[in-house]
């Protein structure tokens, strides 16, 4: 399994910039516990960078263990789940939340 940083570099090769056509933001991502970290991604003209840390402001941040994350993209617990019992906490924009397994082919 791989761990919590190991996703997140994966992220950029995941991006899908056929689907991100138009979008600019910036979603932080505050993954808690051990292994966990802080991370936020830029997207925009059709590209994704990953930074380590905080972003000084975001469209769209999500809080989540790292158990939950890493089960959650490895297929064992689905994002609906996780958002529906409060283990995918958000803070912003809704319809990119909604957006986020097209635009990483998830």
């Amino acid at each position: 399994m791989p761990t919590v940083r190991e996703t997140f570099e994966a992220m950029p090769g995941r991006f899908r910039p056929d689907r991100a056509q138009g979008l600019s933001a910036i979603i932080q991502y505050d993954i808690s516990g051990e292994g966990g970290g802080s991370y936020h991604v830029e997207i925009a003209d059709g590209r994704c960078v990953l930074h380590e840390g905080p972003a000084a402001a975001a469209t769209l941040t999500l809080s989540m263990s790292a158990p939950d994350w890493l089960d959650m993209l490895a297929g064992k617990l689905s994002g609906q789940t996780a958002f529906m019992s409060g283990r995918l906490r958000h803070k912003g924009d809704m319809s990119l939340l909604m957006r986020l397994p097209s635009l990483f082919g998830i």
